[in-house]
């Protein structure tokens, strides 16, 4: 016996097999003129950002160099053998790597805003290495962004901007 779910079911199947020999059996012709008729006027620009391959693939080797030390303060705060000297080393190693991280990210934003540039970022200690993604080597430039990330700090810092 067939109940309603059964037939339901046979019905939709029919329309989908229906619909799939029509879609077939149509000419190529009847399909072009149903992707003129969309909604994207001629007119809409479509704008693709990409970044610099070099800026991707020194962010992404950054990034896993900061995951892997991080891992590791991690393993060494979890570990049962671990002194209590080890621990707060690694906790202070650990903060100490977080405030670089948010140094950074004030960097990125700050060259972002000012000078609408995709920027890396590293840090180590007082040296301050900017890799700015930039078709033109503009010594000019270099010294604003140098002067700009230097007002973020009240001790003098060595500050390198390279251009890729």
């Amino acid at each position: 016996m067939i109940n309603k779910q059964n037939l339901w079911f046979l019905t939709l199947f029919s329309l989908i097999m229906v619909l799939s020999i029509y879609y077939l059996t149509m000419s190529d012709d009847a399909l072009s003129t149903l992707n003129v008729n969309s909604d994207l006027s001629e007119e809409t620009e479509v704008v693709v950002s990409s970044e610099n391959d070099t800026l991707v693939a020194l962010r992404v080797s950054l990034e896993e160099e900061l995951l892997s030390r991080m891992n590791e303060l991690e393993d060494i705060l979890l570990s049962d053998v671990a002194t209590l000297q080890e621990k707060n080393d690694a906790y202070e190693e650990l903060q100490s790597l977080n405030q670089k991280e948010s140094e950074k990210e004030a960097i990125i934003k700050l060259i972002k805003e000012q000078f609408k540039l995709d920027s890396v970022v590293q840090i180590d200690n007082l040296n301050i290495t900017i890799t700015i993604a930039s078709t033109t080597h503009d010594a000019t430039l270099a010294n604003n962004i140098i002067r700009s990330v230097q007002e973020l700090y009240d001790q003098d810092m060595y500050i390198t901007v390279k251009f890729s």
